[in-house]
């Protein structure tokens, strides 16, 4: 058949593809596999449809890569393949294979370099580039082996001492090229960083003097910036100083001039390793302190209010003197000179919003000093007549704020001046009646501080009134500035201390949320998102929110590694190592596995628990196990305006007072990788020939390098406090359920040979293909079924007490806080926790329900034991359960609305959130599981199991949808 025969023919199948027509798609390969069915091509097309369908897909890889009939055509359909089943270690084999058996082919020589990449082989990389540059003779390939060498260099698994080596490798690889590295900004910044990390200052100084080193660094601020670095490694402070004063000089006003200035000037004080400076030192460095300040003084002047980078300089100038024990302006040592180059700043930037961040640094004043500036601010005139006038009002507000002594905070003032903030707020509305709805006001400001002031009030009484009056103030704000992210920030924190998540996940997707910032900013609603969670009750909210936060990581797998092989083709040196840092800080995200914990958790609320659930998840479980997190939680964007001496309103708004960091997701994955374990016939064994695509790297902590069941058990101070008192109490629980089941689960786990013949025999009746890589034969063990082990059965023992007291205690916690009136958010975050108990007793014990295995291993009696916990569970969240909807029903009435002021747009406000607060105390506590589920051909049956018994339950189809889930009743 000719090419373009087969062009024509395979077309369709290609067009499909591309529109989403997966079933046409299938139906077009089928056809053509049955005429053509040596065209390997058509096959890996396939594969690709059904990269959803993992057998399928593996089996035809598996026959397209065992042929090595590798042709451009079918390389680059079974790179996507590859990609989607994730077998990067196949993709990187099938490109060194054609390769090898082309070596004269460029194009599969870069392919298998940026095969390497893709995988962060770097080691391999720099071969394979070596090689291309011997053979083709290419400059850009000698330098791909120099940033291979650069970044194995870096890598966190590299030996120090095998760091150095690589470094030097690259030195002597960037001095052998013929070309020299000045041709390309790229290529000279990685030839000095290079120097810079051998500390070859002499041969980086004649580079960097050089016309064209002077010339790449004014166009370049990476190029710049290290020899900056290298500067300062010489202690050239002087010399940086001065070339940092010409630069002002001719105009530029970049803040890292400023600095270099001031380092310049601090440097026969700054730079004493042994921390002792003498008195000649210190008079060198006053009379470089006096020089540059009138330097500074100068260029402020002549610059006026059109820049404020001389003014801040002046003020660092004078707060670096008097930290080293100087004074520039006169003979004492206080702070006046200080204060009055803050007043001078305020005068003459009061009106710039970011006036209150640049004075923030230098407020830290002693008494004297503190008791001037309260004063010069309090006797400041206010007026609303401008904007300028209504900003420079706000930044006075924010500074008086910042510095209030603990003495002025009180439940009486901080009402006070919540009122000021909220009259001034109103006044200063007036400006921005004219502006256009996707403006912000300029008084927005004072409606921040109001709102905080109102927060302060209910830390110092905790009496939910001063919340609702911030809600409500917020609410207000946002209808003149409706694209404010910091109210909406705000307003999602104060929602969920209120019980009032609804709302909160409005404000949080009228962000518009996108990209990267599901990542850092993900955490504000999604923290703890189980206390919330509907999914027991069919709304699949929050677990949908979950996944749809987590698309950024597969995204982010699948296009970055494009972006830094671009980066290589394009010679963009400098992008790659950023792209890499980009690539593992997502993927190591601490959030990223928070977050697909938190689904984990609501999935089991509302999901029938089987082997295949819990066996996906722990291999997921235990890769997050396994990783070096990054922490990319964005806190910062948080506002605060609470004075210094308090902590923060993130603090303050904190569920629970704790934040789920490193310490609580490896808690909680403790507690389910133990219990999936114990529900699993999943060893390492049966795990390697089951797993699907390459593994994660592991971390290079050594503590990862211990044995599992050793991790598991460690308990570190560090991460119990990051729990609340519930869940470290059901941490204790899981620990004491774990060990009394685990003797008897090791006991009766099918060994290896059993499972994998049961994998093997569900694969073959799927694909026709026996699973592959396992060979049965060389398995010891019965593959035929559960047989008795010849050790003697672990003795039964009688359950611990803690096992039913947990529950009674969980019960006297809820009733307490019943009647202490607390928010909704710590009842249900109680029952949350209890349910949670439940379910991961029901995973603990699923193992012992065959009555032929009890019978077989004689477990009646451990079996009984059993009926109590449940009973206990089930009857303790039951009543939970009625305690819930009681107080959601109150919260629907217009008694629970008193608490806010009555008025129509206030009684909306509260409205939403009683509502709110009702649907999710009605909603979240589920007391029975899914035993089974039976699709018919009418009807779908639901076996619902609450511990005591068991009850019938059926959803009618609805015949007149087509999509399978939605007849089903699946969200």
């Amino acid at each position: 058949m000719s090419a373009a025969t087969l062009e024509r023919q395979i077309r369709p199948i290609y067009e499909a593809l591309d529109t989403g027509s997966n079933k046409s798609a299938i139906v077009s390969c089928n056809k053509l596999l049955k005429k053509y069915t040596e065209n390997l091509l058509v096959k890996a097309a396939l594969a690709l449809v059904r990269s959803q369908k993992v057998e399928e897909s593996l089996a035809l890889c598996d026959e397209v890569l065992a042929a090595k009939s590798l042709d451009d055509a079918t390389i680059s359909a079974m790179v996507h393949v590859l990609k989607g089943l994730g077998r990067n270690t196949d993709m990187v084999n099938m490109f060194e294979d054609a390769y090898k058996q082309q070596p004269h082919n460029e194009e599969y020589g870069a392919q298998t370099f940026f095969a390497h990449v893709r995988t962060a082989n770097w080691k391999s990389a720099q071969q394979v580039s070596t090689r291309m540059h011997k053979q083709f003779q290419e400059d850009r390939y000698l330098y791909w082996s120099v940033i291979g060498a650069i970044l194995q260099a870096n890598d966190p698994s590299t030996a120090p001492n095998m760091k150095t080596l690589l470094y030097k490798l690259a030195h002597r690889l960037v001095t052998s090229s013929p070309s020299p590295s000045y041709l390309t900004a790229d290529r000279f910044h990685m030839h000095i960083s290079i120097l810079k990390e051998l500390e070859l200052y002499d041969e980086a100084n004649t580079l960097l003097e050089s016309e064209i080193g002077k010339s790449i660094c004014s166009t370049s601020l990476a190029c710049d910036q290290t020899r900056r670095d290298i500067w300062q490694a010489r202690d050239l402070f002087r010399e940086e100083g001065e070339r940092a004063q010409q630069k002002v000089m001719d105009g530029d006003r970049n803040w890292l001039e400023f600095l270099s200035i001031l380092d310049a000037t601090f440097a026969p004080v700054k730079s004493r390793k042994d921390g002792q400076v003498s008195e000649e030192s210190k008079n060198e460095c006053l009379q470089n302190a006096t020089k540059s300040r009138e330097f500074l003084a100068e260029i402020a002047q002549k610059d006026g209010t059109k820049n404020r980078a001389a003014p801040l300089a002046l003020l660092e100038l004078e707060h670096r003197a008097h930290k080293h024990g100087l004074s520039v302006m006169n003979v004492t040592l206080d702070e006046s000179a200080l204060v009055s180059l803050m007043e001078d700043y305020l005068a003459q930037f009061g009106d710039k919003a970011s006036c209150f961040e640049d004075l923030m640094s230098y407020l830290d004043l002693g008494s004297t000093s503190l008791e001037r500036w309260t004063a010069f601010l309090a006797n400041y005139r206010h007026s609303f007549a401008s904007v300028g006038d209504l900003q420079l009002l706000i930044n006075i507000r924010k500074l008086q704020r910042h510095k209030l002594l603990d003495s002025e905070i009180t439940f009486e003032s901080e009402t006070a001046r919540a009122l000021q903030y909220l009259n001034e707020y109103m006044e200063g509305l007036a400006l921005g009646k004219d502006l256009p709805i996707t403006e912000l006001q300029p008084a927005d400001d004072l409606a921040l501080l109001a709102a905080h002031a109102f927060v302060m009030v209910w830390t110092l009484n905790n009496a939910e009134e001063a919340l609702y009056q911030a809600v409500t103030l917020l609410e207000f704000a946002l209808t003149k500035s409706q694209m404010s992210f910091q109210m909406r920030i705000m307003l999602i924190r104060i929602y969920r201390i209120l019980g009032a998540p609804s709302l909160a996940l409005d404000h949080y997707r009228q962000m518009n949320v996108k990209q990267v910032q599901n990542d850092t900013l993900s955490h504000l609603i999604l923290t703890r998102a189980l206390t919330f969670s509907l999914a027991a009750s069919g709304d699949l909210t929050n677990p949908s929110e979950c996944l749809e936060s987590s698309q950024i990581y597969l995204a982010s797998s699948q296009e970055t590694s494009d972006f830094i092989v671009r980066a290589f083709t394009a010679e963009k040196y400098t992008q790659i190592p950023d792209f890499i840092e980009f690539e593992d800080r997502l993927e190591n995200s601490l959030q990223r596995d928070v977050v697909k914990l938190e689904h984990v958790r609501m999935r089991l609320t509302h999901e029938q628990l089987n082997t295949d659930i819990i066996d996906m998840e722990l291999i997921e479980l235990k890769f997050m196990f396994n990783r070096l997190h990054h922490d990319n939680r964005d806190f910062v964007i948080i506002p605060n305006y609470q004075p210094k001496i308090k902590p923060t309103f993130n603090e303050q708004s904190l569920m629970f007072g704790t934040s789920t960091g490193q310490g609580w997701l490896w808690s909680f994955l403790k507690i389910y990788i133990r219990a999936f374990q114990h529900a699993s016939d999943l060893n390492d064994i049966v795990e390697d020939k089951l797993l699907i695509g390459d593994r994660p790297k592991k971390s290079p902590d050594p503590e990862v390098q211990l044995p599992l069941p050793e991790r598991l058990a460690m308990r570190k101070p560090e991460e119990a406090a990051e729990l609340t008192s519930e869940e470290l109490q059901l941490l204790d629980w899981a620990t004491v359920l774990g060990d009394w089941l685990e003797p008897h689960h090791n006991h009766i786990r099918p060994p290896p040979a059993v499972v994998l013949a049961a994998a093997s025999k569900q694969t073959e009746l799927k694909t026709g293909f026996p699973l592959r890589g396992v060979d049965l034969k060389s398995l010891n063990g019965d593959a035929n079924g559960h047989s008795k082990k010849d050790e003697e059965a672990p003795p039964i023992k009688e359950a611990p007490e803690l096992l039913t007291k947990f529950f009674e205690n969980m019960l006297t916690r809820f009733n307490q806080l019943l009647e202490s009136k607390c928010s909704p958010s710590e009842l249900l975050h109680v029952a949350t926790i209890t349910q949670e108990a439940f379910i991961l007793f029901i995973i603990e014990t699923m193992r012992f329900k065959p009555a032929s295995l009890v019978k077989i291993h004689k477990l009646g009696h451990l079996v009984s034991q059993f009926k109590d916990v449940r009973s206990k569970a089930s009857h303790v969240l039951k009543e939970m359960s009625a305690e819930l909807v009681r107080f959601g029903e109150a919260e629907g009435t217009s008694e629970g609305r008193k608490a806010f002021i009555s008025h129509e747009f206030v009684l909306n406000v509260a409205k939403s959130v009683t509502d709110s607060r009702k649907k999710v105390l009605e909603g979240v506590t589920v007391v029975a599981y899914i035993a089974s589920v039976q699709t018919q051909a009418t009807n779908v049956q639901y076996m619902l199991d609450d511990g005591s018994g068991r009850i019938e339950a059926r959803h009618w189809i609805d015949s007149s949808v087509e999509d399978e889930s939605e007849k089903i009743g699946i969200v």
